[in-house]
């Protein structure tokens, strides 16, 4: 594994490979600022995940809202209120979905118990899917459209839910897909790959784990920093896999042990992961 950027983030998250691009953008959370390889965008609130809309277009959600954001002006636009009203919550984990939606998760300043819920957007609506969450994250889609994932982290265990195949909404109770209770593995963001199989950066534990599509462990890829925070399978061929991380919390030994954390990550794999499917907004 190599570093892809250099650049320190307090709370590296929300790593999104741009397809028609072909560039990787990335987010630090508690440093409010959106980046790409040479070049960040400052916001004034918490930022954390974006979806892509089209070549110069970005859906990013931050602490108060989701927004337009134009990549050549930095102009950002609000599309709709997140929880704007609620002083206690930010934005966190976020991606889109096969139906053009996109997905997005709350969470408390300061990791309120419940605080936080999953929402989706689609079509100029925004629904809470997923109520009473205490730090969102793993949200990702199967490729055949079947299911989505995710995770309450400090319950340890990654979630399904059946989607509806015509809209993409929700239908039916989730179960647990990946277990995690026992070991010292906390499930932070997350992608499936083109045969179902599902990467988790596992915070704290200096690695991404591969799940095969029933959330038996296949193998896990060490990451030269502690706090590994989300995957994203980028490149020509998609068999890049990109992991941000934070260096947020870490003493002066764990910085010493892991001198690399806080900057992101590549490596090259023998497995193809899913492009980013495109948000389509309303006219």
């Amino acid at each position: 594994m190599i570093v892809h950027d250099a650049t320190p983030c307090a709370l590296g998250e929300g790593p999104l490979w741009h397809p028609e691009r072909q560039e990787l953008f990335w987010f630090d959370i508690l440093g409010k600022r959106l980046h790409r390889k040479g070049q960040h965008w400052q916001f004034d609130e918490h930022v954390s995940a974006a979806g892509w809309v089209d070549e110069t277009t970005l859906i990013i959600a931050s602490q108060t809202a989701l927004s337009r954001f134009d990549i050549e002006t930095g102009q950002s636009d609000v599309l709709i209120p997140l929880e704007a009203d609620d002083p206690v919550t930010r934005s966190n984990d976020g991606r889109a979905d096969p139906w053009g939606g996109f997905w997005i998760g709350s969470m408390g300043l300061n990791a309120e118990p419940s605080a936080g819920a999953i929402w989706r957007y689609y079509r100029g609506e925004l629904r809470k899917v997923v109520p009473q969450v205490t730090i969102s994250n793993s949200i990702c889609f199967a490729p055949d459209r079947s299911m989505a994932y995710y995770t309450d982290t400090p319950t340890q265990q990654i979630m399904a839910v059946a989607l509806d195949p015509e809209t993409g909404w929700p239908q039916g109770a989730p179960h647990v897909h990946i277990d995690l209770t026992g070991t010292a593995h906390k499930a932070d963001g997350a992608v499936v790959d083109t045969e179902g199989c599902l990467w988790t950066a596992q915070w704290g534990s200096a690695r991404m784990a591969r799940y095969d599509p029933s959330g038996k462990f296949i193998a896990a890829i060490e990451v030269p920093a502690l706090q590994a925070t989300c995957p994203a399978f980028g490149g020509e061929d998609f068999k890049t896999l990109h992991c941000t991380s934070a260096l947020v919390g870490l003493d002066a030994e764990e910085l010493a042990n892991r001198p690399l954390s806080g900057q992101t990550f590549e490596i090259q794999t023998d497995v193809t992961g899913q492009a980013e499917h495109r948000v389509i907004l309303p006219d």
